[in-house]
């Protein structure tokens, strides 16, 4: 059997079996994340290509698009939501896998369920089952798909978004199967916007959603796709992770598919900026409360896990002039230096070009390798300060906090979600907006979540 369809088997083994609370709460708590970080990027600057692209469209459909009041096809919907939502680097991640799963599981989940006219059990399942696909993905070739410049969340998405779309129209497994052989051929998302720090990342799950929906549009059409799309001579794990070895570990992590559940252990993001960067901004922190004030500080050392290290630290000379605020969001230099000349990091750090006494901190600072290093099992940092006045401290943090074994607190999702709604919604939406959600896993139709995100004060 190939592994699309013991894939497709597992998968609708699952969709059949019930769904254990405890996953059912985590899949609620990052589908609501997801919404309130789409909304946040809707009334954000680099939010707005997407904006005007919706805004465009004169074909309608029942799909919602953040932002607005109009609803859209659900293809070009998830394009749209799932540009929205990673824009901001302000989306969850599963830190083994390294995947971003809510930007492209909500986009296709949601589309595809308002497309459907189904229920909030039947959008929580779908969000659940794309992310436990694309963890399992992701850690079969832990890293794999980001040595060769791949964006995980990109190509091994659009293969789990088809399978998923696919799902949600109900079409036979020879068809599941042939829509995950179709959405290969669209897989694609390189790293290659780190030149420049180019918004076109935030693309890669928008059309990893876009892609998977018109996959299983195809395959309920007639088209035929490569069975062998996983593990064939130019499939998934070969030709986009070059891992002879990752088919074999996928096809093992299948068997476990619905009865251990990943989804719990996937990491909140409490700073829009890229993941690897958040250890370093808590130990900037720490710095600062022990008194290393930009003025005080020599020189700053980072030490850098080396999986991290092409993303956040390379080219070095280019991470610590970065053009404009948005490349910001992956640089360790500028990042944890406008962390200690501003006191803070918000997604108003990265709406402006950074200031001269962040750039000139920048060229203070220095990195090297973290050995050894749990990456990416765990989001390590440290970083060495010396004083002007001949001081030196060593800060280290273990992981990541928000990460699973850091969890970050209700309190502060809370505030994080209401914060994001609010860029585009008005209080009394706001309050809309969560009671649909609170009242998703029973709720017969999505019309009160769809009416909720559509009251926006841009639409």
């Amino acid at each position: 059997m190939t592994l699309a369809r013991a894939l497709v088997e597992a998968s609708a083994a699952m969709a059949s079996a019930p769904m254990p609370a405890q996953a059912r709460h985590a899949a609620l708590l990052h589908l609501r994340d997801a919404v309130g970080v789409g909304l946040a990027a809707a009334g954000s600057p680099v939010g707005r290509p997407y904006q005007v692209l919706a805004a465009r469209q004169t074909s309608r459909g029942a799909a919602t698009m953040f932002g607005l009041s109009t609803g859209a096809e659900p293809e070009m919907a998830a394009l749209i939501n799932g540009g929205l939502i990673h824009s901001l680097e302000y989306d969850d991640t599963h830190t083994a896998s390294i995947v971003h799963g809510s930007s492209l599981a909500a986009a296709v989940s949601l589309a595809m369920a308002e497309d459907r006219d189904l229920s909030g059990a039947d959008l929580i399942g779908a969000f659940a089952r794309c992310w436990e696909i694309m963890i399992r993905i992701g850690l079969a070739t832990p890293g794999g798909f980001q040595q060769r410049g791949f964006h995980i969340t990109s190509v091994a998405g659009t293969l789990a978004g088809a399978l998923i779309a696919a799902e949600m129209l109900d079409l036979s497994h020879d068809e599941r199967v042939a829509a995950i052989g179709i959405a290969l051929s669209q897989a694609a998302g390189v790293f290659e916007f780190l030149s420049n720090g180019a918004a076109s990342k935030s693309l890669h799950p928008g059309w990893g959603a876009h892609a998977g929906i018109l996959a299983a549009k195809l395959a309920a059409a007639g088209l035929t796709g490569p069975e062998t799309a996983l593990e064939g001579r130019w499939g998934l794990f070969p030709h986009f992770a070059g891992d002879a070895a990752a088919p074999a570990a996928f096809a093992a992590l299948l068997g476990d598919l619905g009865q251990r559940w990943h989804i719990g252990e996937a990491a909140f993001k409490l700073s829009p900026c890229c993941h690897f960067l958040h250890p370093f901004l808590e130990a900037a922190g720490l710095a600062a409360a022990a008194g290393y004030t930009p003025d005080r500080i020599a020189r700053l050392l980072c030490r850098v896990p080396r999986g991290a290290a092409p993303i956040i630290c390379e080219p070095w000379p280019d991470k610590q002039r970065p053009a404009t605020g948005h490349a910001m969001r992956w640089s360790l230099p500028a990042t944890v230096a406008a962390r200690l000349v501003e006191n803070e990091i918000t997604l108003s750090t990265f709406e402006r070009a950074p200031s001269p006494a962040v750039l000139d901190l920048a060229r203070r600072i220095a990195w090297e390798p973290l050995e050894p290093s749990a990456f990416p099992t765990r989001f390590e940092a440290e970083i060495v300060v010396e004083g002007t006045d001949g001081s030196r401290e060593t800060i280290s943090i273990a992981d990541a906090y928000g990460n699973a074994s850091r969890p970050a607190g209700q309190r502060e999702l809370d505030a994080k979600f209401t914060t994001n709604a609010a860029r585009v919604l008005s209080a009394d939406a706001v309050a809309a907006l969560q009671s649909a959600l609170d009242g998703l896993a029973d709720a017969p139709r999505l019309a009160p979540l769809s009416s909720a995100i559509r009251q926006t004060r841009q639409g």
